[in-house]
């Protein structure tokens, strides 16, 4: 069995996952020699009314909610699994962490199961970096700091979940020369957040999307995080490509677990009934 299992990635079941169903993006995912694949489609509560209306104009009246069928795509999953042998295919969520979200969050998460949770952040004080307002009036410092502030303030208050997703996500879409978010800019609130993850035994999750051209940006993995993560005991690695199409599945997977290995770690790590299970590298 590979080692590699793609942990984040959206199937027609989220708003914005339309070009790729279940049982396309696992075949994918095999024919790029995964041995597993997660699907964490998105539950973003409390999304602005604007986002929604910019939702259905990208991606058709169906994308009028970033809250998925939790039933119907774990039904479709159980389908798949009989489908196409030769492949692990776990049902997951990507929950969008929020201070106005957090009763629902927990409502949620009680009362479904999943092999596995991400807790990202996708909107600071209502807006999607993404849209590109998020940056007006801050500089880097300020835009990359709140963001990672946030990570860790809503993932300590809501704790049930497994992997800490994207944590540069801010990265992607930001306008400044300062392309990366890196420890040594950020090192008293990456220790407070690694710190956390490591001694709740979380998995920290290097998502491969933010480290592609986007808008004549290349971000990069600085791999002094996964080092400090290391030093203060954290143990779980995860990769994941965030892919909304079938063929990304794994994107990159072979050149960032040799990464992981170099920073020290000797497995890569993925969830099965929300239990971690490390597989050597």
């Amino acid at each position: 069995m590979s080692h590699l299992f793609d942990t984040h990635c959206h199937s027609e079941f989220s708003f914005d996952g339309k070009k790729a169903s279940v049982a396309g993006s696992s075949a994918g995912a095999k024919a790029n020699g995964l041995g597993g694949i997660c699907f964490t489609d998105h539950c973003d509560f409390c999304v602005p009314e604007s986002k929604l209306e910019g939702d259905v104009e990208r991606f058709g009246k169906e994308a009028a909610s970033e809250v998925f069928d939790i039933r119907a795509q774990q039904l479709e999953i159980e389908r798949v699994r009989k489908e196409i042998p030769g492949i692990e295919i776990f049902k997951g969520i990507e929950i969008g962490l929020g201070k106005a979200n957090r009763e629902m969050i927990a409502k949620t998460l009680k009362e479904n199961s999943f092999d596995q949770v991400i807790a990202s952040v996708h909107y600071i004080g209502g807006i999607d970096p993404f849209d590109g307002t998020y940056y007006e009036g801050k500089d880097f410092k300020e835009a990359y700091g709140e963001y990672l502030t946030i990570l860790y303030e809503e993932s300590h208050f809501i704790r049930d979940f497994d992997i800490a997703g994207h944590f540069d996500y801010v990265a992607r879409y930001a306008p400044y020369p300062e392309e990366s978010v890196l420890y040594k800019d950020f090192s008293d609130i990456f220790d407070t957040l690694l710190r956390f993850l490591a001694e709740e035994g979380k998995a920290l999750e290097i998502n491969t999307k933010t480290y592609r051209t986007y808008r004549n940006r290349t971000p990069v993995l600085d791999k002094n995080i996964l080092i400090r993560f290391k030093e203060l005991g954290g143990e779980f690695i995860t990769l994941g490509s965030d892919a909304h199409d079938t063929v990304r599945p794994g994107e990159n997977f072979e050149r960032f677990a040799a990464e992981v290995q170099s920073c020290g770690f000797r497995y890569l790590t993925h969830f099965q009934e929300r239990k971690p299970v490390p597989v050597k590298i």
